[in-house]
């Protein structure tokens, strides 16, 4: 027997720790190679972690609302390794000597491992002069709830040695109890500062419970899920920071659509893929990426970030409602077949929940289709801290005026609008509208005889 220690994988650059949410596996339970032992959630995107070998689940050193760094070890797993004898006599003892070494230390860094989860570094000192437990979770959904340090030490835990835990915050939220955990507060012994902020809170505390009470009397009150309240304050927070303002522009894409009937067929029978509209989007913005680079930045405090990388997120719509962004990496190196290749598997893995959590970090810009669902245009809030993002409008078949040399006649084209939002801080009217007016020329010069 052996024991393995299955650690937190490295998940892309950007990513140096998770959130363990949810342990699918239990201390004694059997393991298959590549089964799924536990999952992890980052800021972007929730992910399960494979089992690398076949065994037994012996310990956990890691609880629910956990934070985990990359690298650290996650569970001990038992496997039925044997070490295969080489030779006699001194080889055979060193051997074994060997083995029993990388036991102890495997022994070792399991103490070191449950040190690191008890440490006190993780507490945080509370309002009675005592150090409680606040998991990242815990901590993230009180301040997306506007609860105070004082409405925390008020709450019961139910988790080990009274710690808070997801359920008991949610109870709280639910049972309305932060507008009386504001008045029992001890204000008296609150920095002047601290009570102007108790103040107004408890103001809009009250109206929120106000309109949820009335809204339960004829209707049903449904708890967002993780990633909706994410979704939620990442957008309030881009508001906030970016000045939004829009540009619109018609584009004739009879041309692309003609092509695209033409060769569609033939282009899944070789390649095995469809070939949507996306694609070709997506290759014309990131050539106008390439010619306007300063739309290729991001805002770092008074400072702009000019990337290297043309890395274009596109918006996918999540089967329960949410929106999740993955990433087409160096979207400027590949040619049509490949990104069409790229994009259909990320659309595919986004819907099934299996992105890798580098495989939605690091975008530069962003795409979303809101003409999927039908809308003629729309207004789309920045993807922080990209600085613009572009709206792809329904096609659709309308009487156009169409230009010849032997003068103006009345036809049907295939029309659409493009929508770009940028932010107005760092980007002005002008630029913001050249880069759109430079995708659309992209499309419209679209060459019909094009191969693929």
């Amino acid at each position: 027997m052996s024991k393995f220690e299955l650690k937190l994988p490295r998940m892309g650059e950007s990513v140096a720790e998770a959130t363990l949410t949810t342990w699918l596996k239990e201390i004694g339970d059997t393991i298959e190679l590549d089964e799924p032992i536990f999952e992890i959630a980052t800021d972007k995107v929730d992910s399960e972690v494979p089992s690398e070998v076949e065994g037994v689940l012996v310990e956990k050193l890691f609880e629910v609302d956990d934070v985990v760094k990359v690298g650290q070890t996650v569970a001990i797993i038992e496997t039925d390794g044997t070490t295969e004898d080489v030779s006699e006599g001194d080889e055979h003892s060193s051997e074994k000597s060997s083995a029993a070494e990388a036991t102890a230390a495997v022994a070792e860094r399991v103490e070191v491992a449950k040190e690191v989860v008890s440490s006190p570094v993780r507490k945080e000192q509370g309002t009675n002069g005592t150090e409680r437990f606040y998991s990242p979770l815990v901590k993230n959904i009180a301040k997306q709830e506007g609860i105070s340090v004082q409405q925390l030490d008020s709450i019961q835990g139910t988790g080990k040695e009274g710690r808070v835990t997801k359920n008991d915050i949610l109870a709280y939220v639910e049972n309305g109890q932060t507008e009386t955990a504001v008045a029992k507060a001890p204000i008296e012994h609150t920095k002047e500062k601290e009570i102007s902020s108790v103040v107004p809170e408890k103001k809009e505390q009250k109206e929120s419970n106000v309109s949820a009470n009335s809204n339960t009397t004829n209707g049903e009150v449904i708890e967002m899920t993780r990633m909706g309240k994410l979704i939620a304050k990442h957008m309030s927070d881009s508001v906030s920071t970016s000045a939004h303002v829009q540009s619109f522009i018609e584009v004739d894409v009879t041309n692309i659509v003609n092509w695209r009937n033409s060769v569609k067929s033939d282009f899944e029978k070789r390649e095995g893929e469809k070939l949507t509209f996306t694609p070709i989007f997506m290759e014309a913005v990131a050539k106008a990426l390439k010619k306007y680079p300063m739309m290729n930045i991001s805002v770092l405090g008074d400072k702009v970030i000019k990337k290297k990388n043309i890395n274009i997120g596109m918006a996918a719509a999540l089967p329960d409602g949410n929106l999740i962004v993955p990433v087409i990496k160096n979207a400027d190196q590949l040619n049509l077949v490949g990104m069409a290749k790229v994009i259909n598997d990320l659309a595919d893995r986004a819907r099934s929940n299996n992105l890798k959590p580098d495989e939605v970090q690091e975008g530069t810009y962003t795409v979303t289709n809101v003409g999927t669902f039908g809308s003629v245009f729309g207004t789309p809030i920045i993807n922080q801290p990209q600085v613009g993002i572009l709206a792809l409008g329904a096609i659709r078949k309308i009487p156009s005026v169409i230009e010849t040399k032997e003068g103006d006649f009345i036809g049907i084209r295939s029309k659409m609008y493009l929508s770009h939002s940028y932010d107005h801080r760092v980007v002005n009217g002008a630029l913001g509208s050249m880069f759109v007016k430079a995708v659309a020329d992209y499309l419209e010069a679209w060459d019909t005889e094009r191969e693929v």
